[in-house]
């Protein structure tokens, strides 16, 4: 009997999975609200639905007799594949009254605090708020909103003026008119992957996060990634630790686990969040810098668990090769020149890239395209990767119609001598 699978997503993240798909003679029918996308064109069914939609996503699922729901990447695709694979009666890592665990920021917390895992200390505001509900955080501090992705609604606030004022702002694209409220770790931050089998903690990656200011009030923007981090050595074991009373507490005994957290010399571990997916963008780093291939995981967790177990046994986050993915964020506008982002394109020393817009374009803020340009770039040693991290950051520019410059300018941290 032939393999069938549904996969949620159908951009460049997914092309591959699809592709890796094909060869191994499973039919692959891709969904999402996103016509003519790459994964589409390539796949050998395609639908063009919201993948909020799931109760047609799981009519689809059993009209094609399909063994699986998939996907990676993005909270909302997770949250859907979850809620489809349960309404059309395929199995699945994790079930939906899982899910708020996962998807609501204050459940998420509210599990951490009663776990005694550090997260940040924080308050859950609604509309009309008092100062005295925060007056037990220090600021600055950060907002969220409570259900929403792609860094919507953050934004960086020194006092419950500031943050009465950005209320709506913080909470105007979520179901939820509430919003938290945290304070601003300014310690290191990190990225960490696994995958969970049996009920055990597999620890794929841990990478640096970093970040750059943008002068206003929004979050630091995320400006570059870097495998395996330069301090994993140091949070390695208090990750792993926290990661296996997290899934103990909500049940989770399979699948895509990720991490992002705190650390500085002298302090614990802080969780700023926990998903149940793999992050977007950077997993094909793993691969550059291990060998390991997360669309292989991804159908081996189907249909090859010996295989799975093998790739986990064997593999180890503390990397020989090295890696890094830059992005770089633009302000609105219409895209003038991009020739220098192009020639960068063609760099020996890049890897991959990606250019999420054309010439003449507008520029849109939180709209399909996450970022304005990615570099991957991979090498031997951290000093090689920081050089040309630095080169590219000196290098890059792109300029509006009026020859005004639209990125932000990236900046790379400074990290303790001894690491």
């Amino acid at each position: 009997m032939k393999k069938r699978l549904m996969i949620l997503g159908s951009l460049n993240e997914f092309t591959q999975l699809v592709k890796l798909a094909k060869e191994r003679g499973i039919c692959t029918v891709v969904c999402d609200g996103y016509p003519d996308s790459p994964a589409k064109q390539i796949a050998d069914f395609a639908y063009d639905i919201d993948v909020r939609e799931t109760v047609s996503l799981s009519r689809y699922a059993r009209q094609h007799d399909v063994d699986a729901i998939i996907t990676s990447f993005s909270d909302l695709l997770f949250e859907c594949m979850v809620r489809s694979s349960d309404k059309a009666g395929l199995d699945c890592y994790l079930k939906p009254e899982q899910l708020p665990f996962y998807r609501n920021k204050m459940k998420m917390k509210q599990l951490l605090n009663s776990l005694s895992i550090a997260t940040p200390r924080h308050v859950c505001l609604k509309r009309g708020f008092s100062d005295t509900e925060l007056s037990e955080l220090r600021f600055p501090a950060v907002t969220k909103p409570l259900d929403m992705y792609g860094s919507r609604g953050l934004y960086v606030l020194n006092s419950p003026a500031e943050v009465r004022r950005y209320f709506s702002r913080a909470c105007s694209t979520s179901r939820v008119k509430e919003i938290l409220v945290e304070e601003y770790n300014t310690g290191y931050e990190f990225n960490l992957m696994s995958w969970v089998m049996d009920g055990q903690v597999h620890i794929l990656s841990i990478a640096d996060r970093e970040k750059t200011g943008t002068g206003t009030r929004d979050v630091p923007i995320s400006t570059r990634n870097v495998y395996p981090s330069r301090l994993i050595g140091d949070v390695y074991e208090p990750a792993k630790n926290i990661l296996e009373k997290f899934i103990a507490a909500t049940g989770q005994t399979e699948g895509a686990l990720s991490m992002q957290f705190f650390w500085a010399p002298g302090q614990a571990v802080e969780v700023c969040e926990i998903a149940g997916r793999f992050l977007g963008y950077e997993h094909e780093l793993i691969e550059y810098s291990s060998g390991l291939s997360i669309e292989k995981l991804l159908l081996d967790s189907i249909y090859d668990r010996d295989a799975l177990r093998k790739t986990l046994n064997e593999h180890s986050a503390f990397m020989a090769k090295h890696s890094a993915v830059l992005y770089f964020h633009s302000r609105p506008g219409y895209i003038g020149s991009q020739q220098t982002a192009l020639e960068i394109t063609e760099w020996p020393e890049v890897a991959e890239s990606q250019l999420f817009y054309r010439e003449g374009e507008a520029v849109v803020m939180h709209g399909p395209n996450p970022y304005f340009a990615r570099y991957d770039i991979t090498g031997k040693t951290r000093p090689y990767i920081d050089s040309v991290t630095q080169r590219i950051y000196d290098t890059m520019t792109v300029k509006d119609i009026r020859g005004k410059e639209l990125l932000y300018r990236n900046e790379m941290p400074r990290y303790p001598e001894n690491h």
